[in-house]
Parts: structure tokens; C-alpha cells; sequence
């Protein structure tokens, strides 16, 4: 398929970013974006301003000492206003989560400007294989240059709570990223066919565990991701199946070298566990050339999950074959208590202790890492909302 997107290549430092979402007082449904001025005067006398007990006129919601850019949404957007969207409404109906809220104006003005600057990345990493290798060919001419280095996946970490919306991200980032004429080739992966098999947690006594990052096979984990970004020319994943809530025996995804592969998981931006002799092995994140964190506030993410397990319950539950049908025998009130103690117990400790990628709720981000921050209405709506604001450091 011809690209949409016009062919540019240039160079770009690494650079961390975020999203903030906002949900509007008057229109509880919808968001806003809340503009944070950029100082343009000395940090230094501002704060010798301060210290003075002089009014700068100005409160940041960033500390001077922030390495953060803060853009609304609108600003954030001119970022790809030359840029035509090579996606239509169908296709957004088509990659939309149950209960998210997403249509072609968020897309344009959120994941193309994240999609173009993903696509730099990529094109930066390349000219710095191109460039390696032609500091070494000199090596050719006396019969000493080294193996050939093969170009390996540029590998994208998606993370976040149960319900945050963060699948939605993953599947909106693929479609755009596959657009681009230089990154024809993006697969996407999700860490739930890495879990332990529900007869082999129950034999862990795991059962109620599941999704943290002990009810995880780890080790195959790691072993697919080290293959992939070693260049192994076909890695093979397992599969879940959401219906029947367990791997799917004998399924497996191939992977065959993509050009950009993007990994979607709760705790796949979680730090190595230490070794019972104090030192740390690899952790996931390790592989990851750019990681997103999709945050938002716990209260309004446990109202998300109640009204998608509400959906459920009156749609997938009803078959027969699912793991859940039980489920569907409930009226809504039994449903409701159900889903609170279910996130109350176990999601909600996910939320907080494992998918964030210090371990606990996030206020900022490292190299190389973009967080958003929802504010889905929890009242009036139940459905995904775009991002408000985004911020963005040099390193």
C-alpha cells in the first residue's frame, strides 16, 4: 500500500514526554486542555524573585528546575498539522478498546505529532547503524572488518493499569507507526500470552495473582524480547485468550523481524527484581528504545473497569463458552459489588505496586519515556478521552 505520509528523514535527541487529560467542570464529558505558560525570562532572577519575596506574576505548574516541556493539546497538535491522517473512522471503530472513547480529532492532534516523533527516533537509530558501519569499513580493506551488524527492532514499551486505555494506545500507535515509508513493518505484542497457564498458577497457588508480575514466565519473557532485539530473524510468542481466560494451547504469534515492534503489558516498564545475592538481573524495559505510560487517576480508572465489566456482562459474558458466563447470571447491583471488591483486591494493588514504572503511582518520567495522564469523566462517561496536555525534556 502507497504511504499517505510524505518520505523525510532527520535526526533527533532523545527526549521524554507526557500527557495530561482534564475533564472539563461544565461538560463532564468532554475534556479541556489547561495551557501552561513556557518561561521565557531567567530561571535564576525568577527565583532570586522569589527568594526577594517579589510577585514573578506567574504560578508554573513545572518546578524551573523541571527538565519538562508542557504543550496543550492544541500546541502539541501544529506538531502535525502538514501531515495528512491516513486513517478513517472505520478504522478507529476497529481499534478502539471496549468502552473507549476515541475519534479522528484526538488521533490528528495526540498520536500523529507521538507517531511522527517515533518515526524519527527509528530514522535516527538507523543513521547511527549507517554510521558505525562506515567508521569500520576501513577494516574491509585489510580483511579485518567485523561481522556484519544486523539493523534489530526499534522496541516501543506500552504500559499501564487494567482499564486505563493503554491496549487502545498500543493498537492506535501500530496503525500510524505502519504508515510511515520507512517503518512499513510494526508488530505489536501484548505480555498476557506470557503468563503462567491457570493450572500452572493454581499449582503455585498463584490463582489470585494473576496479573502480577509473579504469575508471569518471566524468563520466556525475557528470552523473546532479547531474540527479537538480537535480530533473530522469527521469534515465537504464546498466546491468551481473554475468553477462556488461559493460554491458548499449542497458538503462538511470529514474530519475523519488524521494523518497529511494540511491546503492551502491565508491568513491562517495572525494574529488574534483586537477586538473593543483592544484585539486579535484566529487566524488560531494558530492551525498550522508548517507553509510554498510559496513568490516570486511580478513582476514575476503577470507575472505567466497573462500567466495562458492566458491558461485559451483558455481552461476552453471555456465551456459554466463556470463563466468565457465571458472571452474566448477576443483576447489575450484584455485578457492580462484584467489580469493586475484584478492583478493590486485586487490580487496584496491580494499579499501584506494579504497572507504574517506579512501582507506585508516577509524577514524572525518565529518559526516554512518555506518560499520559487520563481524566476520563467518571460520572457522565465511562469512555476514553484524549489527552490534554503533553510534556517533553531534552536529555
Amino acid at each position: 500500500m502507497e504511504s499517505t505520509y510524505p518520505t523525510t528523514t532527520s535526526a533527533i535527541t532523545k527526549g521524554t514526554f507526557g500527557i495530561s487529560r482534564t475533564t472539563s467542570a461544565n461538560r463532564p464529558d468532554m475534556t479541556h486542555d489547561t495551557i501552561v505558560p513556557m518561561s521565557h525570562v531567567d530561571p535564576i532572577l525568577d527565583r532570586a524573585r522569589r527568594l526577594a519575596g517579589l510577585n514573578t506574576g506567574r504560578k508554573p505548574e513545572v518546578e524551573p528546575t523541571s527538565p519538562f516541556w508542557e504543550f496543550d493539546r492544541d500546541v502539541w497538535g501544529t506538531l502535525a498539522q502538514a501531515t495528512p491522517l491516513p486513517l478513517k473512522q472505520r478504522d478507529i471503530e476497529r481499534l478502539r478498546g471496549l468502552g473507549d472513547r476515541i475519534n479522528l480529532d484526538e488521533v490528528a492532534q495526540v498520536y500523529l505529532p507521538l507517531s511522527r516523533l517515533l518515526n524519527l527516533y527509528v530514522s535516527a537509530r538507523r543513521a547511527k547503524h549507517d554510521m558505525t558501519r562506515e567508521f569500520f569499513s576501513p577494516l574491509h580493506e585489510i580483511g579485518l572488518e567485523p561481522q556484519e551488524a544486523k539493523r534489530t527492532p526499534f522496541v516501543i514499551g506500552v504500559a499501564g493499569s487494567v482499564a486505563v486505555g493503554k491496549s487502545t494506545t498500543a493498537r492506535v500507535l501500530r496503525e500510524l507507526l505502519a504508515r510511515w515509508p520507512d517503518t512499513p513493518r510494526v508488530e505489536l505484542i501484548t505480555t498476557d500470552g506470557f503468563l503462567y497457564p491457570n493450572a500452572e498458577l493454581d499449582r503455585r497457588r498463584l490463582t489470585g495473582r494473576k496479573g502480577f508480575p509473579e504469575s508471569y514466565d518471566r524468563r520466556k519473557l525475557l528470552r523473546f524480547i532479547s531474540a527479537v532485539k538480537s535480530g533473530s530473524p522469527e521469534v515465537r510468542a504464546p498466546v491468551y485468550s481473554h475468553h477462556t481466560y488461559d493460554i491458548v494451547p499449542g497458538a503462538e504469534v511470529v514474530v519475523r523481524s519488524p521494523d518497529v515492534l511494540i511491546v503492551e503489558g502491565l508491568n513491562v516498564l517495572q525494574p529488574a527484581r534483586p537477586r538473593s545475592d543483592g544484585t539486579l538481573g535484566l529487566s524488560i524495559s531494558d530492551y525498550f528504545d522508548f517507553s509510554v505510560y498510559v496513568d490516570a487517576r486511580s478513582r476514575d480508572i476503577r470507575q472505567w473497569y466497573i462500567s466495562r465489566f458492566l458491558k461485559l456482562k451483558h455481552g461476552a459474558f453471555q456465551d456459554t463458552d466463556s470463563y466468565f458466563h457465571r458472571y452474566s447470571k448477576l443483576d447489575d447491583d450484584e455485578a457492580i459489588t462484584l467489580a469493586t471488591e475484584i478492583w478493590d483486591s486485586i487490580n487496584f494493588p496491580i494499579c499501584v505496586r506494579t504497572s507504574s514504572p517506579a512501582g507506585g503511582v508516577p509524577t514524572s518520567c525518565s529518559t526516554n519515556r512518555m506518560t499520559t495522564r487520563s481524566a476520563r469523566s467518571s460520572c457522565a462517561s465511562s469512555e476514553w478521552s484524549a489527552a490534554s496536555r503533553w510534556n517533553f525534556a531534552l536529555s
